[in-house]
């Protein structure tokens, strides 16, 4: 994925404000693959017996879902660009994705899902922390 995303980039017809264009694609890859592994795993966590005690995963799941796609999305368009909308929304997916990871470490020992959804959420906290970190 990160190759058709670093392609995409590179078709961009205007320059792209300084941002690191590595950084911009392994944080969007990241976004878009931790999207998808935390809906996974909140679809795993609904299979469970013990869905009852899984709840609070479910729901951090499915919240950092949504805030991956949308900060995917929104670091995917750059006419207009504006660095504050940016900052806000890349340092909300960082905090999403740490509550995340934080909440499925916890199933992680019982729950193989948990664990590789742990894994997605703290390499996505890990490249929004680092594009952070270039745009400042």
């Amino acid at each position: 994925m990160t190759h058709h995303v670093t392609s995409m980039l590179e078709t961009y017809p205007k320059d792209l404000d300084g941002l690191d264009r590595q950084k911009l694609a392994e944080c969007m890859t990241a976004c878009f693959e931790c999207a998808q592994t935390c809906t996974a795993c909140a679809d795993a966590c609904l299979s469970e017996g013990m869905v009852a005690e899984l709840t609070t995963c479910i729901r951090t799941n499915l919240d950092c879902a949504d805030i991956c796609a949308t900060t995917g999305r929104i670091l995917s368009r750059h006419t207009g660009y504006n660095a504050d909308v940016t900052r806000a929304v890349l340092e909300a997916c960082r905090a999403a994705c740490k509550s995340c990871a934080d909440e499925c470490e916890q199933h992680a020992g019982m729950h193989e899902h948990c664990r590789i959804c742990a894994e997605a959420c703290r390499r996505c906290e890990t490249a929004c922390a680092e594009l952070l970190a270039s745009l400042e």
